[in-house]
């Protein structure tokens, strides 16, 4: 399965690069390759030379980085747990929250049998607390565009959170969306993370494909992304 990457960067270190939506984020098999097999082929490096240190769902798209070296993949693995990366998302909802900005704590449950994500209201076995922050960038056709940083790391935290407050994203069947003839419309637009001996982290970004509905809202993307 030959398909061209988009490289953001790459050195000997680790590989940043733009994940498509509908490929998943971890190793495949040959007759399914995952993204990090992807970018070793294109790397011209063997697959298990590429080292996935954060995921993304399959339906999500947008900036990850892998390290291309054991000590980089424990030093970017630590600095995940340690939570001194930082994921920014683009996500357009149905609906419109109630205020324009805001903090959305949920007690999530995720179910492996059904790969979905539940909102439950007492912590017990297999529930995580998880927490993001949301800024409304505008609205169209009756969906809005949110800005959204996450504080906890969630399996299909931020489509799980929407659709428990009635704002499902568009075109994401699995949690209600409704808008046919659309992806599941969350994107990973920027990752930061810290660089060995420097005081800045390194960061990165990338806007969403140009296509519906990212297309209703192409200027505010371009000042946000």
């Amino acid at each position: 399965m030959k398909q061209n990457i988009q490289l953001l960067e790459a050195g000997k270190n680790w590989a940043v690069a733009v994940k498509p939506a509908g490929i998943s984020s971890e190793h495949g098999t040959p007759e399914k390759p995952g993204f990090p097999d992807l970018l070793a082929e294109q790397l011209q490096r063997s697959a298990d030379s590429v080292y996935p240190v954060h995921r993304l769902d399959s339906a999500t798209g947008g900036v990850m980085v892998y390290a291309l070296r054991k000590e980089s993949a424990a030093f970017l693995s630590r600095a995940v747990q340690e939570r001194r990366t930082e994921k920014t998302y683009l996500a357009v909802c149905e609906g419109v929250p109630e205020e324009d900005e805001g903090v959305w704590k949920d007690l999530l449950f995720y179910d492996r049998q059904k790969q979905k994500a539940y909102a439950v209201r007492r912590m017990r076995g297999g529930v995580k607390e998880a927490e993001l922050e949301y800024r409304l960038l505008g609205t169209a056709d009756g969906l809005s565009l949110l800005r959204i940083r996450l504080v906890t790391g969630r399996t299909h935290q931020i489509r799980a959170q929407a659709a428990s407050r009635g704002l499902p994203l568009a075109g994401d069947r699995k949690y209600g969306g409704r808008r046919e003839g659309v992806r599941c419309a969350l994107w990973a637009c920027s990752l930061s993370f810290p660089e060995p001996g420097k005081a800045e982290p390194l960061m990165f970004r990338c806007p969403p494909p140009e296509e519906e509905p990212w297309t209703l809202f192409a200027g505010l993307i371009a000042e946000n992304a």
